[in-house]
């Protein structure tokens, strides 16, 4: 499958997997994150999931994802170094660490650290990763001994001509469903007791 493919497929499952997920956990006060884990070799969805914070200020898009993904019988649930993470939004210091002690050798994301900051107003990942860790601007090492991250946007942005712009309008399509959600979340976030809301 080529590059452009596994890109068109990632924002497939972003759009009818996972939005729908987001959508009823934001009616009930949760952020706007979600994630999905698919196999390698077909694509094939595995699990979607999205934020629980109301139930749990740990279960963060993918952490919740990772929960159900373990909820899955032994017998039936891929290997995770078989599978692709795929999150909504670049992943926090919380969910770069679960997604490392999982196993996974990967992830992918659509928005980046400065879209949850500035764009989805949601600017707790910055500044944990600036003053727990002294990480600046959100510049983690992206290619490590554990796993290498992959901007889905960075992706586009290295294909041909016709093939970005298709690429793209699923992106801007996506973006304006996550601002509507931001919206509805930002409005009703005071009446949630999530701690970093």
């Amino acid at each position: 499958m080529t590059d452009g493919k596994r890109v068109a497929r990632m924002l497939d499952v972003i759009a009818n997997d996972v939005v729908p997920l987001t959508r009823l956990g934001v009616a009930e006060g949760n952020k706007v994150f979600g994630s999905a884990i698919l196999r390698k070799d077909d694509m094939s969805l595995v699990i979607a999931g999205t934020n629980n914070e109301n139930e749990n200020p740990l279960w963060h898009g993918e952490v919740h994802t990772l929960k159900l993904f373990y909820e899955i019988p032994a017998a039936e649930r891929p290997r995770t170094e078989d599978c692709i993470f795929l999150a909504t939004h670049e992943p926090c210091s919380l969910c770069l660490s679960a997604i490392t002690w999982t196993g996974f050798d990967n992830f992918y994301y659509l928005f980046g650290y400065e879209d949850t900051a500035e764009t989805f107003n949601i600017p707790h990942d910055l500044k944990i990763l600036q003053e727990v860790f002294d990480v600046k601007g959100g510049n983690y090492v992206r290619r490590n001994a554990f796993w290498t991250s992959h901007s889905l946007v960075d992706m586009i942005a290295g294909l041909p001509g016709a093939e970005q712009e298709t690429l793209r309008e699923q992106v801007e399509s996506l973006m304006t469903a996550y601002a509507e959600l931001s919206d509805i979340y930002q409005e009703g976030k005071s009446n949630t007791d999530i701690p970093l809301p």
